[in-house]
């Protein structure tokens, strides 16, 4: 494994078509938004999708969707109990979980865990090298609601009984902008390697692949491109803030509702030393 030597930033432009990418429990499963009604993804449910595509790449993930486990285990503290024995150290375990599964050297993990007695157990924290920011539209979105209905009866010798009514929210076009950052000072010392951060941006381009739902129909989520920015040195260039500043994303002239990543004008403000690779999403 080769150590990562700099600082990366980098920005994912995501295009939503009649899907809803992250609803909200706590307001009927409607598509996030902010006060100003522009769309939301949340950090979490981005870092979920970024687990998933890790492991259909193989790699082995500690935080595992409970249908997608593919080593038996049902909760993360038969999973951490399983996988680290015989450590010395609250050190010692965290380097062990570092090294066995992506995610934690990835983003970091809390390992809070009671023992069997429930007196003893294990209460270490990881800090990760990788940021992710929660993804937000660049204009507001409109939100479409429509009903359902179920036309057959849900249990035996039932009675036909007037159509339950259900609904459903999409957002009907959508251009959002994902943030993050890549810390080298915290990469060291997870073990988060120049590999890894290979394997990271293969899994935002091709973030929404074995992402189909109901709510998000295969192809209604695309990544449109990743911009990564790798500085020359451990610290960086400029700040973080300053070059995810530099892509500048605005409608065109005329244009007063987009309906399509073409209704917007994309370009990258030059940082003298310091270019973005640009990967086009699958």
């Amino acid at each position: 494994m080769t150590s990562l030597q700099n600082k990366i930033d980098f920005t994912v432009l995501i295009k939503v078509s009649n899907a809803n990418p992250n609803g909200d429990p706590l307001n009927g499963n409607r598509p996030r938004t902010t006060y100003t009604g522009q769309g939301e993804i949340s950090d979490v449910c981005l870092k979920r999708k970024i687990r998933n595509r890790l492991q259909d790449m193989g790699e082995a993930i500690f935080v595992q969707s409970s249908d997608r486990s593919d080593d038996g285990y049902t909760s993360l503290s038969e999973r951490a109990s399983g996988n680290i024995v015989n450590f010395k150290s609250n050190e010692d375990y965290a380097a062990k979980a570092c090294e066995k599964w992506i995610d934690v050297r990835t983003f970091g993990q809390v390992f809070a865990f009671k023992g069997k007695d429930k007196k003893e157990g294990v209460s270490v924290p990881v800090r990760g090298p990788v940021s992710v920011h929660h993804a937000v539209s660049c204009s507001p979105v409109d939100i479409n609601t429509m009903q359902i209905t179920k036309s057959v009866n849900g249990e035996p010798g039932e009675k036909k009984s007037s159509d339950t009514m259900g609904t459903k929210h999409f957002v009907e076009f959508g251009l959002y902008r994902m943030k993050g950052s890549i810390n080298v000072q915290l990469a060291e010392k997870t073990g988060f390697s120049q590999e890894d951060a290979e394997l990271f941006k293969e899994a935002l381009r091709t973030l929404f692949i074995n992402d189909a739902s109901s709510a998000r129909p295969d192809g209604s989520m695309e990544v449109i491109s990743v911009y990564w920015w790798r500085h020359n040195n451990k610290i960086g260039q400029y700040s973080a803030a300053k070059v995810h500043d530099s892509l500048k994303i605005r409608l065109r002239d005329g244009v007063l509702i987009p309906t399509c990543v073409e209704d917007y004008e994309i370009g990258i403000e030059a940082l003298p030393g310091l270019e973005p690779e640009i990967i086009a999403g699958i």
